[in-house]
């Protein structure tokens, strides 16, 4: 981060880059990081708020919900208001709402307290990226979003093993207790160092878009995040996924329609942004799918507990976050395609061996291959994203960012989705039947372990699949002499 030539914010003054970016990725990583924080805290807060498993996973679901219908909003917001003070903004009610989670009495107030974090971050998040590509040059945008890309990827992989350890030595509520600090230190340097960097233009806000945006993106999140209790043939979720289906068409017939659209989805004409866009969330799908079974795999079957389940997956989050920099500036010297063909290429041979994985797999094997998984997607998550968004012009940088991270958390919660149905499903088919448990309990208790490792295997053979057509789609990706030639007959 050359910081020689002062750069200018939107009013003309010259600001330091270095503290400015230091802020943004520091506060970003916190809110990221509450995604997962509670994956492995569950069966502590049933305890604390005696509520049973469906009320608990509310913690996370409505939070990702209410996350996943923000992000829409931010293109309206980051060109309608002060960046500065709209990401300090999203920054206390991040911290309100997690003091309130760390104080609840019960279990009403921690779930309001979740679902005012999940506020903060569905603004703070897609602004992050916003951003960055806004205030670094086309040339330096690969290293800022691998920058980026350290909270994006590393802060979501962590929050699991770091909620076990706290669970296991502490009390639940310094889950929140330890972000609540560092948030306030953000927020008082932010007044002295945040700067307003996007230019903004006052539009109105068309509330019918606002409407059919929450409907839609609601009811699909909802019902692909109900299908891992309810299953597939629930009332709840097909009403659930027919409602957010018609919701967001009508939603996208009228920004097509609108002069000044709420949320620009002609980005998507470019080709290069929607392949992008397309490529990272299958990417996100194969990373997130296995992100969920696998550590069911170490639990069930292998008898681990939640912390060091979580322990095994760590080498992968930190080997994402050591190289996401790295590969960032990689894609600025060599742009995006050669780096995705690698990268999936890895990704797919690493996804492969987990389809055959036994009760006595050892645990450095998985740790490897996870590792492996990781380094692969590090080389196409970030640099994807930033050759799709290097396409767009400036003014779309918003638009492209809500669209692109919109996509990433439908996709997200399809493979969750897909991925638990198919292994509770495979899973349940193979069962030995329960006369069995009393004939020949050894042989039941042998059975039920094979039909799980059916289970795991389907479920990382759909992953597997995830994997491959990201691989065939890299291949229409533009080389990096396709990409300079175009900027040089746009100089032109």
């Amino acid at each position: 981060m050359d910081n020689t030539s002062r750069p200018l914010d939107a009013k003309g003054k010259a600001y330091s880059r270095i503290p400015l970016v230091l802020i943004l990725l520091i506060g970003t990583f916190c809110t990221v990081l509450n995604q997962t924080i509670l994956s492995t805290a569950f069966p502590t807060l049933m305890d604390a708020f005696n509520v049973n498993t469906s009320t608990v996973q509310w913690l996370t679901t409505g939070f990702m919900m209410v996350n996943g219908i923000l992000i829409p909003v931010t293109a309206w917001l980051s060109s309608n208001f002060n960046t500065k003070w709209l990401y300090l903004t999203a920054m206390v009610i991040f911290e309100v709402g997690t003091i309130t989670a760390a104080v609840a009495q019960n279990f009403g107030t921690i779930f309001a307290g979740r679902i005012i974090q999940a506020v903060g971050v569905g603004i703070a998040m897609p602004l992050l990226q916003t951003i960055m590509l806004s205030i670094f040059p086309k040339e330096k945008r690969g290293t800022a979003m691998g920058l980026a890309g350290i909270v994006i990827g590393l802060a979501p992989a962590i929050g699991p093993t770091l909620s076990g350890f706290v669970i296991d030595n502490y009390s639940w509520r310094v889950l929140f207790q330890m972000i609540i600090p560092i948030v306030a230190i953000v927020i008082v340097l932010g007044f002295f160092f945040m700067k307003p960097v996007i230019k903004t233009e006052k539009t109105s806000l068309d509330y019918f878009s606002v409407i059919l945006s929450t409907i839609g993106f609601g009811g699909i999140l909802y019902g692909f995040s109900s299908v891992g209790n309810d299953g597939w043939g629930s009332a709840t979720v097909i009403t659930s996924l027919i409602i957010g289906v018609i919701f967001v068409t009508l939603f996208v017939m009228r920004q097509l329609k609108m002069d000044d659209p709420f949320l620009d989805l002609s980005v998507l004409k470019i080709r290069e942004f929607r392949i992008s866009t397309i490529l990272s969330s299958t990417v996100f799908m194969a990373m997130v799918g296995v992100e969920m079974v696998l550590p069911l795999y170490l639990q069930i079957v292998r008898g681990m507990n939640a912390f060091h389940s979580g322990l095994t997956l760590l080498g992968g989050a930190i080997m994402m976050g050591i190289m996401s920099p790295i590969t960032g500036k990689l894609f600025d010297r060599n742009g995006a395609k050669r780096l995705a063909v690698a990268g999936l290429f890895l990704l797919a041979l690493g996804t492969l061996p987990f389809m055959f994985l036994t009760k006595d797999t050892p645990t450095l094997y998985i740790t490897v291959l996870y590792g492996m998984r990781m380094f692969g997607i590090s080389m196409v998550m970030m640099p994807v994203t930033t050759s799709g968004m290097n396409a767009l012009p400036n003014k779309s940088m918003g638009h492209g960012t809500a669209v692109n991270n919109t996509a990433r958390q439908v996709a997200a919660s399809i493979a969750t989705a897909v991925l638990v149905s198919i292994l509770s499903n495979v899973t349940k088919s193979n069962m030995p039947g329960k006369g069995l448990l009393h004939s020949n309990p050894l042989a039941y208790k042998s059975g039920a372990i094979d039909a799980n490792l059916m289970g795991y295997t389907a479920a990382f053979g759909v992953a597997l699949v995830f994997c491959v057509l990201a691989l065939l789609l890299s291949l229409f990706l533009k080389s990096k002499k396709q990409e300079d030639a175009e900027l040089k007959g746009d100089a032109k």
